[in-house]
């Protein structure tokens, strides 16, 4: 029997005693893009946080493949919100992805030229190969999200955690992006994705997990991502915009 790459049983996280998230419980399948929609302060990146073991839990338990996440650490490759890493910490491209081995590496072994290879073809794989010597700091915020999505790559991993990476990126950039996160699909690998346009949610996701503070729904995005399932986790005014030829439903604050 083929264990759920995430199965999560009541989590409950709050923040100065007030919660954040509330009994939260569902799991997933296998090879697919799931995307994870609310409002501002639903609690979305609190879950993918609180699911790495980055910020505690009031109550709950995760599991990974079957197991607890210190256990299956390897498995899973994290880009975490761009306005949450130090950009100017003295360091270049090449040796960001580098550290995206480390976890195969152990605690002993230094990175040597199969790391270096590994991390210069995932800079390649997202369009940055040119720039492996830039430090980071001088990266345009499309650049160094490519230069973190190289990073999760040079993971390796079965289980992917990206939050917000669309989020201040050129078009180019969103489109190479969703690429690699096709390619990742296609090789079996299962990616949560925090998001928050809508109108590309139908277009981009198997799967969408939908969250204001309580789990609202998931599913397989045509049956969940529907105007009433909106309506239950954004309220306001609802309407329908057009987007690539198709009818989405959309938010209007």
């Amino acid at each position: 029997m083929t264990r759920s790459p995430l199965e999560v049983k009541e989590l409950s996280v709050a923040y100065q005693k007030k919660p954040v998230l509330r009994h939260i419980s569902f799991e997933i399948p296998e090879g697919k893009l799931i995307g994870i929609v609310g409002p501002n302060g639903a609690g979305k990146s609190t879950l993918i946080k609180s699911t790495l073991g980055l910020i505690p839990k009031l109550s709950g338990d995760v599991q990974i493949y079957g197991k607890p996440y210190k256990q299956q650490r390897h498995l899973i490759g994290y880009v975490p919100q761009r306005e949450s890493v130090d950009w100017d910490f003295p360091t270049n491209a090449l040796d960001v992805v580098m550290m995206g081995t480390y976890g195969k590496l152990g605690w002993f072994r230094r990175p040597g030229k199969l790391e270096k290879k590994i991390a210069m073809e995932c800079l390649d794989k997202v369009g940055m190969a040119d720039f492996a010597d830039r430090q980071i700091s001088q990266l345009s915020g499309g650049q160094q999200q490519r230069v973190f999505l190289a990073r999760a790559l040079a993971q390796d991993a079965q289980l992917y955690f990206m939050d917000e990476p669309f989020v201040g990126v050129d078009a180019a950039t969103e489109k190479a992006i969703i690429a690699l996160l096709n390619d990742l699909k296609s090789e079996g690998k299962t990616v949560l994705v925090v998001h928050h346009d809508l109108a590309t949610v139908p277009e981009y996701f198997d799967w969408v997990l939908m969250l204001n503070v309580e789990l609202i729904g998931i599913g397989p995005t045509a049956e969940v991502f529907t105007a009433e399932m909106l309506q239950r986790t954004y309220g306001g005014k609802l309407t329908i915009l057009k987007h690539n030829q198709t009818e989405n439903t959309m938010i209007l604050s």
